[in-house]
């Protein structure tokens, strides 16, 4: 059967593939466009199964909220570079996933990935990501998420451009108290909302370091707990978001802060694109050769 470029193009439409990739799935498919789609699909999850093991430490954070504020959904969507980030097919994927979670609330990643997604009749939030990597040609990984539901506050958000994400529940104050405590955790990047939040492993590892720096000054074993107790709430006075001084006023800490308005912070969550994610590092004149010669 002739294959027209009317039919090229209405498959292109269809799919997002390349325009080859699309006459030659029309080739094989003998001129049917529903057995076409099915020939694409079946080369995009085995090029996406080729991808998966590719880095990828950019992408965009994704905050939605439900219209009452008392429930919230963050994500995390990776890709390879800053320029699939920026695509339109990228963005609206991570707004539907996002949606899916505040909506779905699934128990964990692996139960995202077989919710069929908001707007599709059948395909998977799987099925369709691993569509989209066959589409823009990178590895896309939906990373982590995490969702907030409060029954007796407001769940409030901050993001930095798409890049770092800010998720909070709080009880009292009100939603420029909130949103101003999520500028700050994006700021300030507290491991944890107070003292007894800190895991006790870590605790004890930062005690051990400082009182083998507190034992090398050669004071005396008296003087050297003391030394160790002061540094050790400094310490924890950094890292906890009750005890940090706020960005916007110095002189007083979030706690306090919170005090004044009888608020109480329960929960929060900072994600950042890539963050613990090692990037490989590649000189592009070999990366270029190694494709002319796989090529």
């Amino acid at each position: 059967m002739a294959i027209t470029a009317q039919m090229v193009k209405q498959l292109r439409e269809h799919t997002g593939a390349g325009m080859m990739e699309c006459k030659k799935a029309l080739q094989e498919a003998d001129g049917n466009t529903n057995a076409a789609i099915e020939v694409l699909r079946k080369r995009g999850l085995a090029q996406a199964d080729r991808k998966a093991g590719r880095t990828a430490a950019e992408g965009a954070i994704v905050i939605t909220l439900s219209n009452d504020r008392t429930q919230g959904a963050m994500v995390e969507v990776n890709c390879e570079t800053d320029f699939v980030a920026a695509d339109p097919h990228f963005k609206a994927f991570t707004q539907r996933v996002a949606l899916q979670i505040l909506e779905q609330a699934p128990a964990d990643l692996a139960t995202l990935m077989g919710l069929a997604l908001e707007g599709e009749s059948e395909d998977t939030v799987e099925s369709v990501q691993k569509s989209l990597i066959a589409r823009l040609g990178e590895n896309i990984q939906i990373r982590r998420f995490v969702r907030y539901q409060s029954d007796t506050g407001l769940i409030s958000s901050y993001l930095h451009g798409s890049r770092i994400g800010v998720l909070l529940e709080m009880e009292g104050g009100d939603a420029k108290l909130a949103r101003d405590v999520c500028m700050h955790i994006a700021a300030s990047r507290p491991l944890c909302l107070d003292q007894a939040a800190v895991p006790a492993d870590v605790l004890e590892k930062e005690r051990e370091i400082l009182t083998a720096q507190a034992q090398s000054s050669g004071k005396p074993a008296q003087i050297v707990d003391k030394m160790v107790a002061g540094r050790l709430d400094k310490w924890l006075g950094e890292i906890t978001l009750l005890g940090q001084p706020f960005v916007k006023d110095s002189e007083q800490s979030v706690g306090a802060l919170l005090d004044r308005a009888n608020a109480r912070v329960l929960r929060f969550s900072r994600h950042e694109v890539g963050e613990g994610i090692e990037k490989k590092q590649t000189n592009f004149a070999e990366e270029v050769e190694a494709q002319v010669k796989g090529s």
